[in-house]
């Protein structure tokens, strides 16, 4: 009953990716015991979590399971999706997030990122108290107890360093094949939605509705002027950008954010920034590192200029081949294949 434990400790630390994947695919197919969508859901939020980890490869259970919190409440309340594997029932944390909706009075309309900040705090706190029992030791015993060391108690897990590595290097995979995943287990116990469809709820559910909290310090940095060209940006035509990918990240840190034109935003879209820009942003962030009032906060906290450049070559390893450079003195954008040979 592995899913009951309150601590477990990881029984090898190093696994072949053969290994792995074999782990992987018992969590996706039907001998894993899967009445809900919590395992599908704990693989995504360690997903986007990969470079919230310290140095020791350590994870808070506030930071994952505001990942998680935030994923279950979209597809819980904003898309009205039950979440296991019997109609007229609910899952708990399903349950624990009506209530909360009651409660308070909050309409369906209202994603994640929309509710007050104390609301928020209140649904990550139910929803980590109640994983804490019936979620975490669930993947780590299908996974033999191999993908992390955790403690209920001490409300953390570390990784196992092999998963760890895997998990950056086949990120793009992952992500795919727990969404897709996901939206088959959706789909056999909701009415409403295909696979098509419900796939497209289960890749956005984790993405921010605004950015908002960001455009104000990077816009104060960056003096008006884009990131990638350099140009004076006119009113209302400024952006915030993910330098990496969201669609490869999928999360919103201020070390990966940057401020940028219209054009410039719109032309690179998915793609990468050429090299040259990788350095400027981690300069970028060594001024915000020696700047108190930024260095205290959370996502600077795991901040390294050695897990951006990880970040950088691993999205390159995921298939984001297509760059982004700037001419300065022509203002043109121009995209172009990387050469593999």
């Amino acid at each position: 009953m592995s899913f009951k434990l309150q601590v477990g400790e990881m029984k090898t630390e190093y696994l072949t990716d053969k290994e792995i994947w074999g782990h992987f695919n018992y969590i996706f197919s039907s001998k894993s015991r899967n009445s809900t969508t919590y395992k599908f859901v704990l693989i995504k939020s360690i997903l986007e979590n990969l470079y919230n980890v310290n140095d020791k490869l350590e994870l808070s259970y506030s930071t994952l399971f505001s990942s998680f919190a935030k994923i279950y409440w979209n597809m819980v309340i904003h898309h009205n999706l039950n979440q296991i594997n019997m109609y007229g029932k609910k899952a708990e944390v399903q349950t624990i997030l009506y209530d909360i909706q009651i409660q308070n009075q909050i309409p369906n309309t209202l994603v994640f990122d929309k509710l007050s900040s104390d609301i928020q705090v209140d649904i990550i706190n139910s929803v980590k108290k109640k994983c804490k029992i019936n979620v975490m030791g669930a993947i780590y015993g299908d996974t033999g107890c191999t993908i992390y060391d955790f403690d209920n108690s001490k409300e953390q897990l570390r990784l196992n360093p092999t998963y760890y590595a895997f998990m950056q290097r086949f990120q793009r995979v992952l992500n795919y094949l727990t969404n897709y995943h996901l939206a088959l287990f959706l789909e056999k116990f909701n009415e409403n939605g295909d696979t098509t469809n419900l796939l497209l709820k289960v890749e956005n559910v984790s993405k921010r509705s605004s950015l908002d909290q960001f455009y104000q310090i990077l816009s104060s940095f960056y003096n008006g002027k884009c990131f990638y060209c350099g140009k004076t940006i006119k009113n209302g035509n400024s952006h915030v950008d993910h330098f990496i990918p969201w669609s490869f990240v999928q999360a919103d840190q201020l070390w990966n954010l940057v401020i940028a034109c219209s054009n410039c935003n719109l032309s690179k879209s998915d793609k990468l920034a050429e090299k040259v820009f990788l350095h400027t942003v981690i300069d970028r962030n060594e001024t915000f590192i020696s700047m108190p009032t930024i260095k205290k906060r959370e996502d600077m906290q795991v901040y390294s200029s050695s897990k951006l450049k990880d970040l950088y070559n691993y999205s390159m390893e995921n298939g984001f081949t297509e760059f982004l450079e700037t001419k300065e003195n022509m203002g043109l954008i121009v995209f172009h294949k990387m050469d593999k040979n």
